[in-house]
Parts: structure tokens; sequence; C-alpha cells
């Protein structure tokens, strides 16, 4: 089956799936403003909106984990005011959420059923685990999964344990699944996996509600697309006027410009320069690299190919195997993270919430963290101090906050990645490697996270940025590094930007006249 945009099929005439008026509001904000929604068998629903838009409100309310304040939830045509976690799971909607939700020390079908395993042996009530394996296999051939039931969480990628939590949607007898940013954690190659089940899925009979800041993929999958704003209905649209164009009015309320920007200035000498460079992931695979002041160098190939282990040994997390660190022109060693910040390299991290911020601190102890003795006095920290620096950060970022005591925890992910950038900003950074910085991040903040690292290149700062997403890669950047298996197989000068060049190159096939490799 080829990952190509389902056809549209005819609109049930009694959907399954029925919203009346729903509305829910909260202090001072309207999540959800009367909004009524139809879902029919075998409908693939694309939802948009902004971070905030009222998605995650909607998709609560269909869980049954928050009840509206006002309007109707027809299952079959009969109505309910509102849904239980058990009612909502008994009407067969499923949800693949965003954020992961697995026990890595289980294999892969214990999380796909747990809570619900078989058992045998009478009184004795183990885990029939044979039996548990046997019915998840199916479920992991449907999605082309490279791995087996047997295998333990822990040692599968993040777009692996992605496959997991659809495996466990599909586990259900589910007539709906939605799907939150599915692909946020996924390279080409997954993401198209993706697409063809949603297509069976489809034909199945079994309807799809797919939500996604990647637009791309919302135009070639949805029959239908519903745009949500500010807790309204901002417009609906139909298979025949999905473009990119239509979304992103619909979305934020304008048109946006094209994302690349050149830069403000030529790009100017080698700020970091490595050589021979070999990291845990492959340490047989040598890794040159040159990343000038003021440009913006992306970053590509498949999940797997070394990309986020290069990041991590230039920050001193991993360990550097063999090879040369050059920094302005004077060798570096880096044995730790200390010795990276301590000369400027920073990193923000693929997975801002483990990594990248404390979530349950303040956006202001979030920015002054890494650099605490330049807010002390006498060995204290000064709550002052923090605050005016934080303050700064947030006008200059434009972090959307009550203020910056807030609990960073409570912000948008825009915001958060804000916060996560705020803090190496604060000290001065002379290169900085951003892996996915935009991944579950919406279509309006992503624009505002490329102006910054516009803005960054053009005061001097060398910017490495790793991302899967074709679309940011080829529009952001000034040039492209592409990996495979622990090599820069080519690199791109922006006239030899294009989808299938960057592509050969993940999969490591040359292209003619691929650029300069400088």
């Amino acid at each position: 089956m080829t990952a190509t945009a389902p056809a549209p099929s005819p609109r049930a005439v009694q959907p399954f799936l029925r919203l009346r008026g729903v509305r829910k509001s909260y202090p001072g904000v309207v999540a959800l403003a009367g909004l009524d929604l139809e879902v029919g068998s075998g409908e693939v629903i694309g939802l948009v909106g902004e971070n905030g838009a009222g998605k995650s409100t909607l998709m609560n309310i269909l869980g049954g984990v928050i009840a509206p304040d006002r309007g109707t939830i027809e299952v079959d045509g009969a109505p309910r005011a509102a849904l239980t976690v058990g009612q909502s799971i008994g009407a067969g909607i499923a949800f693949v959420h965003q954020e992961l939700n697995l026990f890595d020390n289980l294999d892969v079908a214990a999380n796909v059923f747990i809570g619900r395993e078989p058992r045998r042996y009478g009184l004795l009530n183990l885990v029939d685990t044979r039996r548990q394996r046997q019915a998840v296999a199916p479920l992991l051939k449907r999605l082309g999964a490279n791995f087996g039931p047997d295998v333990p969480v822990r040692r599968l990628s993040l777009a692996q344990q992605q496959i997991v939590e659809i495996a466990k949607a599909l586990s259900y007898d589910a007539r709906l699944i939605i799907l939150d940013e599915p692909t946020s954690s996924l390279p080409l190659r997954e993401t198209e996996k993706l697409l063809e089940v949603i297509g069976s899925l489809k034909a199945d009979g079994i309807a799809t509600i797919f939500i996604s800041h990647r637009l791309h993929e919302i135009e070639r999958a949805c029959d239908r697309v519903v745009v949500l704003r500010d807790g309204q209905l901002a417009g609906r649209l139909e298979r025949s006027e999905i473009t990119y164009q239509k979304l992103v009015r619909l979305m934020i309320g304008r048109d946006l410009k094209v994302v690349y920007t050149a830069p403000g200035a030529p790009r100017g000498e080698v700020v970091l320069s490595a050589r021979a460079i070999r990291t845990a992931a492959y340490p047989h695979h040598p890794v040159d690299l040159d990343l000038h002041r003021g440009e913006i160098l992306g970053l590509a190939g498949l999940v797997g190919s070394g990309r986020s282990e290069l990041a991590r040994a230039l920050f001193g997390i991993d360990p550097i195997y063999g090879g040369s660190v050059v920094l302005g022109g004077a060798p570096l060693a880096i044995t730790s993270t200390r010795s990276a910040t301590g000369r400027g390299i920073f990193l923000v991290p693929e997975n801002r919430k483990e990594a990248g911020i404390l979530l349950d601190m303040s956006i202001a102890q979030n920015i002054t963290l890494p650099n605490l003795e330049a807010y002390a006095r006498g060995g204290i920290v000064l709550p002052a101090a923090e605050a005016r620096r934080a303050e700064k950060s947030k006008a200059d970022l434009d972090i959307r906050a009550p203020g910056v005591a807030a609990r960073t925890g409570a912000l948008s992910g825009g915001n958060q990645q804000k916060v996560a950038l705020a803090k190496w900003l604060a000290m001065n950074p002379r290169v900085i490697i951003l892996d996915e910085p935009t991944r579950g991040i919406d279509v309006g903040a992503k624009f505002e996270i490329y102006r910054l690292m516009r803005g960054l290149a053009d005061a001097g700062v060398a910017v490495l940025m790793i991302s899967s997403d074709m679309e940011e890669v080829i529009g952001v950047s000034d040039r492209i590094a592409v990996m495979h298996e622990g090599r820069i197989s080519g690199m791109l000068d922006r006239d030899r930007f294009s989808e299938e060049n960057v592509l050969m190159l993940a999969v490591g096939y040359g292209i003619d006249n691929a650029g300069a490799t400088a």
C-alpha cells in the first residue's frame, strides 16, 4: 500500500458520534464555545489549531476526563450530557497521546495490554505472557514495526515507542482512534507508514481524528478538516478545499510569510570544527563537521542516523571516543557539559519536558538555573536578580505568561521551548544546538522559533538545527548536512535543496554535485 491521500468517502447519513453545542469554560477562559462536530465511520478528520485553541479540551471531553458545561454528546443516536472514561472506551473511542505513556521496564506486549492482561492457571492468576505476545504480534505487523512484542520498551527509539502507543490504541475494539501529534517524533519513513495505517483503518470503517501541526500531513491524509481558534470553530474545509495556505489563515487569522529568511550578512569564519568525531552510537564511523559563525546549519537524517548522539557528544553528555574539536581556533577537550557550556556551546534537547526544562519550577528559576552564581551574593541566590533577568528574557523572546513566577509546566509548548532557549541565551552562546526545536509546537509558535533562530545567527551565533521535518530543514537552513549511519553523507548549499536530494543522502546514496562540504 502506498502512502497516498485517502479517497474521500461519502459522509455517513447517521454519524455514530455527534457533538452539539459543547461548551467548556474555566475562570476567565472559554476553552470551547458551543462546538458542533460529527464523526462518521471510516472518516479521517483533521483537527488543527494553535496551542490553546481548544483541541485538548475537546479530546478530554471525548475521553470522559472532563465534562462539558453545556451541550450533548450522541453515540449511535443516544444523547448524553457527558461521557465517563468507561463509556468513552465502551463507545470505541481510543487515544494515542502526544506524550508517551509507556513503562520502559516492561516489554512491548505488556505495555499494550497493561491493566487488561490475559490470565492463566486459575487461582494463581498469572499473566499469560505467550497469549499476550501472540495478540500483539499482528498489530505490530500491521504497523510495519521492525521489532517484536517481546522487546523491552527501554531498547526502543522514540519513533518505535510511538508505534507501541498506536498498537495499544488498535488493541481496543475501536470505532474512532484519535491521534494527537502522532508524527511529531517520527521521521519521514515512519510517517509514511503511519499514513498507510490511517488508510487501512479507513478501509476497515474505523474513523480517525488526526491532530497535527504538520499541515502537509493534514493535506495528504484527511477527508475534511475542522479548525479551532480561541475555543471557537474557525472553519471547516472539505477534501477539495484543503491547502496549507487556507489552514494557516483559519488557524491564526492571517497569512504567514515564506519560512526562509536570508541571513543579514554573509556567513562568517568557522566557529566549531569537528574532525573524526566518534560517538557511542557509531564508534567506528567518524564525523567531520564545520559550523560557521552566523549560519543556521540544518542536520537531517533518518531516526538512528546518529544526529542526536552527535549533539549529545558535542555538548558533553556522552563521551567522545575519538577525534578532535576546535572552537574559535583553539582545541577544546569536551569531557563534560561544564566544559562545553564554559566555552559557550549549548544544547536545547529533543524532549524539552524531560531534559530541557523543569516543569514544576518557575520561568525565572528555569532561565537562571544553569548560571546561578551570576544571580547570587554570598552563596545565596537573590530572587530579585533572577526576576530581572527573566523579565528581560520574557520580553526579548515574547514568552507569553502572566509573569516570570508562573509555573513553566503551565505554559504552551511553544512558550516552554522559548524558556528552554532563554536559559542559554542569558549566557551569551557561541554555538547553540537545537534538537527538534519545534516538535509538538503549533504553526504560529514555529514561526516565532524560526525568527529567534535567525536573530541568533544574525547576531553571530552558530546555530546547528537537528530536525526530522523536511519542510523545516529546507525552509529554515542556510546549509544542510545529512547523516547516514553515523557519517555525514553529504552537504547541500541552498541551490541544491530538495526533498529528493536530502532523502537520497539520508538513505546512503550520493548525489552528483551535492554542494560544498566545508
